[in-house]
């Protein structure tokens, strides 16, 4: 395959990382593979996913890893909506999604950069998936940045948002970020 075949079939993801640390891990390493597929991957860093990325030792791999990566200024700044709205992007990925991510996202609210990306994206034909940490009733393990194991209680309210985040236009809501790989092959 020529290289101008093969930048035919390349594709371009923005994928936004928010302040969960819940699949963290799981989810960088998703963004590799899918990376290994073709796929140009910039990445977009909320402020507090700036934090629990150096807290979980990943933000310079995520740095260096992939084509570029920005963190938030403001919920214009960097300016990602005009790429998203004119189709320079074929998904938008929020990857793990906060339970306050994903409550804004279901209230409209697009106060921070992810946030507004989402409201202003839905408008458009461009594809949104997201993987929010609250899912399941009950209790989830997980793990701290040192590897120890431990629980989080799911919160009634937390659940309500992202079933409420299923029947929303335009996004599909995942159950683990492994997910993805079925959609970008």
């Amino acid at each position: 395959m020529s290289k101008k075949e093969s930048r035919q079939k390349t594709r371009k993801l923005a994928w936004g990382i928010t302040g969960a640390g819940d699949k963290l891990t799981e989810t960088v390493e998703v963004m590799k593979a899918i990376k290994e597929k073709d796929y140009i991957i910039d990445v977009f860093v909320s402020g507090e996913g700036e934090t629990v990325l150096k807290w979980y030792k990943q933000f310079e791999d995520v740095s260096n890893a992939f084509d570029s990566c920005t963190v938030e200024k403001g919920p214009n700044a960097p300016f990602i909506l005009g790429d998203l709205q004119t189709g320079k992007y074929d998904a938008l990925i929020i990857s793990p999604a906060t339970a306050n991510t994903v409550s804004k996202i279901v209230y409209g609210i697009g106060d921070t950069l992810l946030t507004n990306a989402v409201a202003q994206t839905a408008k458009t034909d461009v594809p949104i998936y997201i993987y929010p940490v609250d899912q399941k009733k009950g209790k989830i393990k997980t793990q701290a940045p040192n590897g120890r194991e431990f629980s989080l209680k799911m919160r009634k309210i937390d659940l309500e948002n992202t079933k409420k985040l299923v029947k929303m236009e335009n996004i599909k809501v995942l159950k683990s970020p492994e997910k993805l790989k079925k959609y970008f092959k």
